[in-house]
C-alpha cells in the first residue's frame, strides 16, 4: 500500500455502498471482500440510494449526521426501537424528537 493514503472520510449509508459496489462491478471484477460487501449490503439494505440520500438530508436538520445515517441503515419501526438505537449516545432525546424522527422515516419506508 505504497503511496496510498486516506485523504478524507465520510460515512455513508449502506444504500450508497450497494450502489457504488454495483456500479464498481460493472466496470471491474471485484475482489473477495468487495463481494462480500455487496453480499452483506444486499441482504440489510432496507432503502434505495437516492431515497436514503434524502431521509439523511431530511433527519440532519433534527440529530447529528452519523445518527441520520444509523437511522437510515436500520430504519426503526418503532419508539422501543428507537430508543435503542440512542441508548448509548450521550445526552437524550425528547419524546416528541423521537415521534418526529419515527414519523420521517416512516414517510420513507417501503412496504415490507
Amino acid at each position: 500500500m505504497i503511496g496510498k493514503k486516506v485523504i478524507e472520510t465520510d460515512p455513508i449509508t449502506i444504500a450508497e455502498v450497494k450502489k457504488m459496489l454495483e456500479e464498481r462491478s460493472q466496470i471491474h471484477e471485484l475482489n473477495y471482500e468487495q463481494n462480500l460487501a455487496l453480499d452483506h449490503v444486499t441482504k440489510f439494505v432496507k432503502i434505495d440510494d437516492e431515497p436514503a440520500i434524502e431521509l439523511v438530508k431530511e433527519l440532519k436538520e433534527i440529530i447529528k449526521k452519523i445518527q441520520a445515517i444509523k437511522l437510515a441503515d436500520i430504519m426503526p419501526k418503532d419508539m422501543a426501537d428507537m430508543r435503542l438505537m440512542f441508548a448509548k449516545e450521550r445526552g437524550s432525546h425528547k419524546q416528541e424528537e423521537l415521534e418526529k424522527l419515527l414519523e420521517i422515516i416512516n414517510k420513507y419506508r417501503k412496504d415490507d
